[in-house]
């Protein structure tokens, strides 16, 4: 395999700015010259490239923010108590940094009971979502059967059936991961199946002719096709578990008490406003933090051999 040389760019109509590459096919005099364009080289891939549109777009939000904070609000108390500034969130939000009585260094105390809860109930999520989508892939019977009361589970509104859950599973820890799991598990279910059912056509054509059982089958072929949608929907699922986390903490008071149950003590005074959106902008952040590290092991895990985590132009 050669690269070509100018004059054989000139004769084939390609400009030096589009490299190629040329694969002999055939021998002597009438091998033929076969050119492949190479991949287009990803833009945007530097620094700049990376964090400047973020940058930009977080300036124009804070700008919204100040903007309307002084439009909106004649008076400075009216202001604070409704919509503080940026500033006056970050200076009575989460300063000081290390008063065990208020500050950032509170607010992480609530948030540590909220980031077990999202975690293992995001950990139960992907287990059982996973087992229901297998089995859901098995039969069509058995789809039919449970797909219907997996969208109830999505859709039922958890303030209905608080008295419910705290029946079944307490007022502490069991009953928060429950509400997690019946949140977060919907996108764990519904993109593992996608992706189960969605295995090349051709591959089970060769298990087929091969013999192969159906544990082998689903072991070797369509779980690990089904990685891509797996990963994306638990994507989807750690920004629900975060959501699943919080709306337990509004709702069920008992054992130790997380960031939800600190936002809802905190908006019930006009006073503590501030301190109520520091405690909001550290869960949306922990959120993020979510996302961004399942798109990270997302990446890791299909970026060798899946096209969605190839190069984009």
């Amino acid at each position: 395999m050669t690269t070509l040389e100018n004059p054989a760019e000139q004769e084939s109509g390609i400009t030096p700015s589009e490299p190629c590459v040329a694969a002999a096919a055939g021998d002597g005099e009438d091998a033929v010259a076969v050119v492949a364009p190479e991949t287009p080289t990803t833009r945007g891939d530097g620094l700049i490239g990376r964090f400047l549109p973020p940058t930009i777009m977080f300036g124009l939000f804070i700008g919204i923010w100040y903007l309307y904070s002084t439009l909106a609000f004649e008076q400075a108390f009216q202001r604070r108590n409704a919509l503080p500034y940026p500033h006056e969130v970050v200076q009575d939000g989460f300063l000081p940094l290390w008063d065990s009585r208020q500050g950032i260094r509170e607010i992480l105390g609530y948030m540590w009971p909220t980031v077990k809860v999202t975690l293992l109930g995001l950990a139960i999520s992907i287990v059982v979502g996973v087992l229901i989508a297998v089995v859901m892939n098995m039969s069509k019977y058995m789809e039919r059967a449970i797909f219907p009361y997996a969208v109830v589970a999505q859709t039922v509104p958890i303030l209905a059936i608080t008295p419910l859950l705290t029946q079944v599973f307490g007022d502490r820890l069991g009953v928060r991961l429950a509400v997690v799991f019946l949140i977060a598990v919907f996108p764990i279910i519904t993109n593992t199946l996608f992706g189960l059912q969605s295995t090349d056509r051709l591959h089970h054509d060769l298990f087929t002719l091969n013999g192969v059982s159906r544990w082998t089958r689903l072991w070797k072929l369509e779980l690990p096709s089904s990685i891509p949608a797996l990963m994306t929907g638990i994507r989807i699922a750690t920004g629900l578990a975060v959501i699943g986390a919080i709306v337990a903490d509004f709702f069920f008071n008992q054992g130790d008490k997380g960031i939800g149950y600190f936002i809802r003590v905190r908006q019930q005074a006009a006073a503590d406003r501030p301190d109520m959106l520091a405690g909001t902008i550290t869960a949306s952040l922990f959120g993020v933090a979510m996302f961004l590290i399942a798109g990270a092991i997302t990446h890791r895990a299909i970026r060798d051999w899946h096209d969605s985590a190839g190069a984009r132009i």
